[in-house]
């Protein structure tokens, strides 16, 4: 298992996380369930799959998990 928190793509998706929270926030309320809920699952779905990929156990399991 792989420390994703090493990865600097990590800290940068992180980062467009915060900031797209930041800038939905000032959407108006009827695209809540719309547009800004779309915008968060994308943002949050990089770093999500950053992680999983480092839980990958072996180093083929890890590559296969990159393509």
């Amino acid at each position: 298992m792989r420390d994703h928190t090493k990865l600097r793509a990590f800290e940068l998706a992180d980062e467009v996380v915060l900031l797209i929270y930041r800038a939905t926030r000032k959407f108006p309320k009827d695209e809540n369930y719309g547009l800004t809920s779309q915008m968060r699952r994308a943002a949050v779905s990089v770093p999500s799959n950053i992680v999983e990929g480092c839980a990958r156990m072996s180093q083929a399991e890890y590559l296969r998990g990159r393509l």
